[in-house]
């Protein structure tokens, strides 16, 4: 289905929009969900749905979102992104007409959203490239366990065929594979990044700050046009326990749950303090590992940090809150991590949306350091590369505001050129950290998406 034009990009906050004609109004949007039969009880389910090379994915354990055309793209910009983003959404929302038949979290308006991880600050900013994106598709299918669902969304003079009709019309393109893969070094070479750690580690005992947050990125070329479909369908299935995406360019399988709202109830996970799981490892193996990472002074220290830096950035948005008092070991294919689900009651009176929520949690020190303007500032000054989108908010929001947004972590972002791809990495850094375990934790880290495009067996 073809895309319907989408109004002007938000201007950044207080910039003036000079003399320019206002955008026509747009058509209000017509949305309709309905329950459809029940979806292969497959992992690649709602993956294998998508019809073409620009999809929409928030996929876990099989059940999740996943939507294709575009009905509307809202853009927003540099310090606002956030509140921008979040305006303009409330008031394509005011203007809606609405039937919602099935009423499960995911049904209804849903915008998938991604947006940067510096807030436009940084030399890099121009003020002409978005830095944030909600875009709300023209198709939407969702399932949460036994229940699966469409929704279409329309301008009000241009109304879809409803549910399963609709996703009969559907005609999907072959998925093809990426073919060979070679890697590169991106802007700052591995073998010139543990300097760029010891850096970091000595302007931590310098005391300038407790940790920072230092990435990485390596460069992808493929035979052939990468298909985000090809590389989502291993994600999904090799990284179940992960949240499989794809928001404007941005693919990935992150591990780590910024906030979800749910009916009130808020959850984010916490991730900092990795240990490497090796190729053919047994379980036996992995266990002492993972109590090796479990004692872990220096993990246990990273870990602390970011769980307390969540913690805080919620506590004025709700009205009780639980915070574990010891992480646990979150297995994966390629790593181990310290974890920790942090939960708490959303204050009804704050009426905070998930993106609300996103924007407070946004950066963490999971992410960034601590403390944050110290840590971010050191990024800037030492790491290198331009981040782009990566290690931002990315995930989804409803018309209730309910949602799910994850950091844009284990993911790779796809260029103008299909058959380049920048991958991504990085590493908590702390007094303790050693710069070439930082460099090998960093490679392992980038095992899912080199394994995704078929560069890895």
């Amino acid at each position: 289905m073809s895309a319907t034009p989408h109004p002007a990009p938000v201007p950044p906050s207080g910039a003036s929009t000079g003399s320019r004609a206002p955008a026509p109004e747009p058509q209000p949007l017509v949305v309709r969900t309905t329950r459809i039969d029940p979806l292969p009880a497959d992992l690649t389910a709602l993956v294998d749905l998508l019809p073409d090379t620009r999809p929409l994915t928030w996929v876990r354990r099989g059940d999740g979102l996943v939507g294709w055309g575009e009905a509307l793209r809202l853009d927003s910009f540099g310090p606002g992104r956030f509140a921008d983003a979040e305006a303009a959404w409330r008031a394509t929302l005011d203007r809606a007409v609405v039937r919602d038949e099935v009423r499960l979290p995911g049904t209804g308006p849903v915008a998938f959203g991604t947006f940067a991880f510096d807030d436009g600050a940084g030399d890099h900013f121009d003020g002409a490239r978005p830095e944030g994106s909600l875009i709300v598709p023209r198709v939407v299918v969702g399932r949460r366990g036994d229940v699966s669902w469409m929704t279409t969304v329309s301008p009000a003079d241009q109304l879809d065929a409803p549910g399963s009709e609709a996703l009969a019309r559907t005609v999907r393109e072959t998925v093809t594979s990426p073919g060979r893969v070679r890697f590169a070094d991106g802007a700052v070479a591995a073998r010139d990044w543990p300097a760029v750690v010891a850096e970091g580690v000595e302007r931590i005992q310098a005391g300038e700050l407790d940790k920072v947050v230092l990435a990485r990125e390596v460069l992808a070329t493929t035979e052939r046009p990468v298909d985000p479909r090809w590389v989502l369908a291993r994600l999904a299935a090799g990284y179940a326990s992960c949240w499989t995406f794809s928001v404007a360019g941005m693919v990935g399988a992150t591990p780590e749950l910024l906030v979800r709202s749910e009916k009130g109830l808020v959850t984010s996970r916490v991730l900092a303090g990795t240990i490497r799981r090796e190729p053919g490892m047994s379980d036996d193996d992995a266990l002492l590992h993972a109590a090796q990472l479990a004692r872990s002074s220096k993990d246990l220290e990273e870990h602390e940090y970011a769980v307390r830096s969540v913690a805080r950035a919620l506590e004025p948005f709700c009205s009780s809150m639980n915070v574990p008092d010891a992480p646990f070991v979150l297995h994966l294919p390629n790593v181990m991590h310290l974890a920790s689900d942090v939960t708490a009651v959303l204050d009804p009176a704050t009426h905070a949306s998930s993106l609300t929520l996103a924007a407070a949690l946004h950066p963490s020190a999971a992410v960034c350091g601590t403390p944050t303007t110290a840590a971010r500032d050191l990024i800037r000054e030492i790491e290198g590369i331009d981040r782009s989108r990566y290690a931002g908010p990315v995930g989804w929001v409803g018309a209730d505001g309910d949602g799910e947004w994850g950091i844009a972590l284990r993911s790779a972002e796809l260029g103008e050129d299909p058959r380049h791809v920048r991958l991504f990495a990085g590493c908590g850094i702390v007094a303790a950290s050693d710069p070439q375990a930082e460099l090998a934790e960093s490679e392992a880290k980038l095992v899912p998406m080199s394994w995704a495009l078929g560069g890895l067996s």
